[in-house]
Protein backbone atom coordinates (compact mmCIF):
# COMPACT_ATOMS: atom_id res chain seq x y z
CA UNK A 1 0.00 0.00 0.00
CA UNK A 2 1.51 3.60 -0.37
CA UNK A 3 0.76 6.77 1.42
CA UNK A 4 -0.98 9.48 0.45
CA UNK A 5 1.28 12.81 -0.08
CA UNK A 6 -1.02 15.97 -0.17
CA UNK A 7 0.26 19.46 -0.27
CA UNK A 8 -0.35 19.25 3.34
CA UNK A 9 1.86 16.25 4.05
CA UNK A 10 2.21 12.67 3.59
CA UNK A 11 -1.00 10.86 5.17
CA UNK A 12 -0.37 6.74 5.84
CA UNK A 13 -2.07 4.75 7.80
CA UNK A 14 -0.65 1.22 9.38
CA UNK A 15 -2.40 -1.55 11.15
CA UNK A 16 -1.86 -4.99 12.91
CA UNK A 17 -4.35 -7.50 14.08
CA UNK A 18 -3.17 -10.39 16.02
CA UNK A 19 -5.59 -13.98 16.81
CA UNK A 20 -5.00 -16.65 19.10
CA UNK A 21 -5.11 -19.78 16.52
CA UNK A 22 -6.42 -21.96 19.76
CA UNK A 23 -3.70 -24.27 20.03
CA UNK A 24 -1.49 -21.67 21.73
CA UNK A 25 -0.19 -19.51 19.10
CA UNK A 26 -0.50 -16.37 17.46
CA UNK A 27 -1.74 -15.36 14.04
CA UNK A 28 -1.70 -12.44 12.21
CA UNK A 29 -4.82 -12.15 9.76
CA UNK A 30 -4.19 -8.18 9.26
CA UNK A 31 -0.78 -7.21 8.64
CA UNK A 32 -0.95 -4.15 6.34
CA UNK A 33 1.01 -0.44 6.14
CA UNK A 34 1.48 2.47 3.53
CA UNK A 35 4.28 5.12 2.67
CA UNK A 36 6.89 5.15 5.43
CA UNK A 37 4.61 3.02 7.45
CA UNK A 38 6.01 -0.34 6.54
CA UNK A 39 5.58 -3.40 8.91
CA UNK A 40 7.09 -6.84 9.18
CA UNK A 41 6.78 -10.09 11.06
CA UNK A 42 10.02 -10.86 12.95
CA UNK A 43 10.59 -14.61 14.90
CA UNK A 44 8.67 -14.94 17.32
CA UNK A 45 9.03 -16.80 21.25
CA UNK A 46 6.79 -19.19 22.02
CA UNK A 47 2.74 -18.23 21.51
CA UNK A 48 4.11 -14.39 21.16
CA UNK A 49 3.98 -13.10 17.60
CA UNK A 50 6.63 -10.09 16.73
CA UNK A 51 5.92 -7.51 14.99
CA UNK A 52 8.21 -4.79 13.55
CA UNK A 53 7.70 -1.42 12.39
CA UNK A 54 10.25 0.02 9.28
CA UNK A 55 10.18 3.74 8.56
CA UNK A 56 10.41 3.70 4.84
CA UNK A 57 10.98 7.93 4.61
CA UNK A 58 12.37 10.57 7.07
CA UNK A 59 9.64 11.98 9.10
CA UNK A 60 7.57 12.72 10.13
CA UNK A 61 7.78 16.20 8.97
CA UNK A 62 5.28 19.33 9.67
CA UNK A 63 1.95 18.87 7.48
CA UNK A 64 2.38 14.78 7.86
CA UNK A 65 -0.35 12.57 9.53
CA UNK A 66 0.69 9.17 10.81
CA UNK A 67 -2.12 6.49 12.32
CA UNK A 68 -1.21 3.53 13.80
CA UNK A 69 -3.14 0.88 14.90
CA UNK A 70 -2.51 -2.26 16.62
CA UNK A 71 -5.20 -5.22 18.23
CA UNK A 72 -4.62 -8.27 20.24
CA UNK A 73 -8.06 -10.11 20.18
CA UNK A 74 -8.37 -13.23 22.36
CA UNK A 75 -5.68 -15.70 23.06
CA UNK A 76 -3.15 -13.54 20.95
CA UNK A 77 0.34 -12.53 22.60
CA UNK A 78 1.84 -9.47 20.27
CA UNK A 79 4.52 -7.91 20.65
CA UNK A 80 5.48 -4.74 18.67
CA UNK A 81 8.48 -2.44 18.30
CA UNK A 82 10.21 -0.09 15.81
CA UNK A 83 13.88 -0.92 13.72
CA UNK A 84 14.83 2.60 14.63
CA UNK A 85 13.91 5.62 16.23
CA UNK A 86 11.37 8.06 15.22
CA UNK A 87 12.79 11.75 14.10
CA UNK A 88 10.46 14.53 14.02
CA UNK A 89 11.94 16.85 11.43
CA UNK A 90 11.21 20.30 10.66
CA UNK A 91 9.32 20.76 7.29
CA UNK A 92 7.93 23.03 4.37
CA UNK A 93 4.24 22.98 6.25
CA UNK A 94 4.09 24.87 9.36
CA UNK A 95 1.21 23.32 10.79
CA UNK A 96 2.86 20.81 12.71
CA UNK A 97 2.79 16.81 12.27
CA UNK A 98 0.25 14.45 13.93
CA UNK A 99 1.04 10.90 15.18
CA UNK A 100 -1.78 8.88 16.31
CA UNK A 101 -1.32 5.29 17.76
CA UNK A 102 -4.63 3.14 18.84
CA UNK A 103 -3.92 0.34 20.83
CA UNK A 104 -6.26 -2.23 21.52
CA UNK A 105 -6.39 -5.58 23.93
CA UNK A 106 -8.97 -8.08 24.59
CA UNK A 107 -10.32 -10.45 26.96
CA UNK A 108 -7.35 -13.21 27.67
CA UNK A 109 -5.05 -10.79 25.35
CA UNK A 110 -1.49 -9.65 25.79
CA UNK A 111 0.32 -6.72 23.72
CA UNK A 112 3.40 -4.98 24.76
CA UNK A 113 3.89 -2.12 22.72
CA UNK A 114 8.25 -1.14 22.75
CA UNK A 115 9.12 1.10 20.06
CA UNK A 116 12.15 2.70 20.10
CA UNK A 117 12.67 6.90 21.02
CA UNK A 118 11.24 9.58 19.17
CA UNK A 119 13.75 12.41 18.84
CA UNK A 120 12.39 15.93 18.50
CA UNK A 121 15.03 17.80 16.55
CA UNK A 122 14.91 21.47 16.45
CA UNK A 123 12.61 23.30 14.51
CA UNK A 124 9.95 20.23 14.73
CA UNK A 125 6.56 20.41 15.87
CA UNK A 126 4.98 17.17 16.28
CA UNK A 127 1.90 15.96 18.42
CA UNK A 128 1.27 12.71 19.46
CA UNK A 129 -1.35 10.85 20.94
CA UNK A 130 -1.96 7.11 21.82
CA UNK A 131 -5.33 6.03 23.21
CA UNK A 132 -5.15 2.77 24.73
CA UNK A 133 -8.85 0.49 25.51
CA UNK A 134 -8.13 -2.36 27.51
CA UNK A 135 -10.43 -5.58 28.38
CA UNK A 136 -10.94 -6.36 32.23
CA UNK A 137 -8.59 -9.87 31.65
CA UNK A 138 -5.94 -7.91 29.13
CA UNK A 139 -2.10 -7.85 29.69
CA UNK A 140 -0.75 -4.67 29.05
CA UNK A 141 2.95 -3.16 28.75
CA UNK A 142 3.81 0.44 26.77
CA UNK A 143 6.83 1.96 26.91
CA UNK A 144 7.40 5.86 26.23
CA UNK A 145 10.56 7.41 25.07
CA UNK A 146 11.24 11.01 23.86
CA UNK A 147 14.29 12.96 23.64
CA UNK A 148 14.56 16.56 23.29
CA UNK A 149 16.75 17.34 20.43
CA UNK A 150 19.79 15.76 18.56
CA UNK A 151 23.28 15.93 20.01
CA UNK A 152 24.03 19.72 20.69
CA UNK A 153 20.86 20.69 19.53
CA UNK A 154 17.95 22.79 21.25
CA UNK A 155 14.16 20.45 20.79
CA UNK A 156 11.12 20.89 18.87
CA UNK A 157 8.09 21.57 19.64
CA UNK A 158 6.66 18.04 21.10
CA UNK A 159 3.02 17.72 22.45
CA UNK A 160 2.19 14.26 23.82
CA UNK A 161 -0.67 12.68 25.11
CA UNK A 162 -1.61 9.69 26.24
CA UNK A 163 -5.18 7.66 27.93
CA UNK A 164 -5.30 4.29 28.48
CA UNK A 165 -8.90 2.73 29.87
CA UNK A 166 -9.67 -0.36 31.57
CA UNK A 167 -13.51 -1.81 31.00
CA UNK A 168 -14.39 1.26 29.33
CA UNK A 169 -13.08 3.00 32.88
CA UNK A 170 -10.59 5.91 32.36
CA UNK A 171 -7.28 5.03 34.80
CA UNK A 172 -4.93 7.54 33.29
CA UNK A 173 -5.05 10.77 30.87
CA UNK A 174 -1.64 12.70 30.42
CA UNK A 175 -0.09 15.26 28.33
CA UNK A 176 3.36 16.49 27.74
CA UNK A 177 4.47 19.74 26.19
CA UNK A 178 8.23 20.45 25.73
CA UNK A 179 10.42 22.83 23.48
CA UNK A 180 9.49 26.44 21.94
CA UNK A 181 6.02 27.38 23.00
CA UNK A 182 5.14 24.88 25.36
CA UNK A 183 3.76 26.61 29.30
CA UNK A 184 6.13 27.64 30.59
CA UNK A 185 8.03 25.51 33.19
CA UNK A 186 8.39 22.66 31.32
CA UNK A 187 12.03 22.43 31.70
CA UNK A 188 11.83 23.60 35.90
CA UNK A 189 12.37 22.16 38.93
CA UNK A 190 8.65 20.51 38.42
CA UNK A 191 8.89 19.73 34.91
CA UNK A 192 12.18 17.64 33.24
CA UNK A 193 14.39 19.62 35.59
CA UNK A 194 17.05 20.62 32.73
CA UNK A 195 17.03 16.81 31.56
CA UNK A 196 16.85 16.06 28.11
CA UNK A 197 15.11 12.41 28.03
CA UNK A 198 11.85 11.55 29.60
CA UNK A 199 9.93 8.25 29.34
CA UNK A 200 7.42 5.99 31.03
CA UNK A 201 5.47 2.64 31.64
CA UNK A 202 2.37 1.50 31.79
CA UNK A 203 1.99 -2.32 32.98
CA UNK A 204 -1.49 -3.40 33.32
CA UNK A 205 -2.04 -6.74 34.83
CA UNK A 206 -5.22 -8.26 36.68
CA UNK A 207 -2.91 -9.28 39.70
CA UNK A 208 -2.47 -5.82 40.41
CA UNK A 209 -5.79 -5.65 41.21
CA UNK A 210 -5.48 -7.49 44.39
CA UNK A 211 -2.15 -6.80 44.82
CA UNK A 212 -1.12 -3.59 43.74
CA UNK A 213 2.77 -1.84 43.39
CA UNK A 214 3.38 0.68 46.48
CA UNK A 215 4.03 4.01 45.28
CA UNK A 216 7.65 4.82 45.41
CA UNK A 217 11.30 6.43 44.37
CA UNK A 218 12.57 3.85 42.33
CA UNK A 219 15.81 5.61 41.59
CA UNK A 220 16.96 9.20 41.15
CA UNK A 221 14.30 10.65 38.43
CA UNK A 222 12.19 7.50 38.18
CA UNK A 223 8.78 7.18 40.38
CA UNK A 224 6.49 4.39 40.30
CA UNK A 225 2.71 4.79 40.74
CA UNK A 226 -0.59 2.61 41.26
CA UNK A 227 -3.30 3.31 39.25
CA UNK A 228 -7.00 3.03 39.77
CA UNK A 229 -7.11 0.05 37.56
CA UNK A 230 -4.96 -3.69 37.95
CA UNK A 231 -2.34 -1.08 36.46
CA UNK A 232 1.31 1.18 37.98
CA UNK A 233 2.74 3.75 35.98
CA UNK A 234 6.45 4.27 35.86
CA UNK A 235 7.70 7.64 34.73
CA UNK A 236 11.35 8.50 34.67
CA UNK A 237 13.63 11.22 33.73
CA UNK A 238 17.28 10.63 32.29
CA UNK A 239 19.94 13.17 31.09
CA UNK A 240 20.15 10.73 27.66
CA UNK A 241 18.69 8.57 26.33
CA UNK A 242 20.85 5.27 27.30
CA UNK A 243 20.23 6.08 31.02
CA UNK A 244 16.95 6.52 30.03
CA UNK A 245 16.08 3.00 28.45
CA UNK A 246 18.27 1.19 31.46
CA UNK A 247 15.83 2.92 33.97
CA UNK A 248 12.81 1.85 32.27
CA UNK A 249 14.45 -1.99 31.79
CA UNK A 250 14.80 -2.30 35.65
CA UNK A 251 11.50 -0.69 36.76
CA UNK A 252 9.89 -3.08 33.99
CA UNK A 253 11.96 -6.44 35.22
CA UNK A 254 10.77 -5.16 38.87
CA UNK A 255 7.01 -5.16 37.84
CA UNK A 256 7.07 -8.18 36.24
Amino acid sequence: MDGVTTAGGVRARARVLAHGDGRGGTVLPVLEGEGPLAVRRTRGSGAEARVMLVGAMSGPLGGDHFTVAAEAARGARLRVGSAAATLALPGQDKTGARYDVRLTVRDDAELHWLPEQLISAQGSDLHVTTRVDLAAGARFLLREEQVLGRSGEEPGRLTSRLTVRIAGRCVLDQELACGPGAPGGWDGPAGLAGHRAVGQLVVVRPEFAADPPAARAFAEGVAIMPLAGPAALVTAVAPDALLLRRLLEEASDMLG
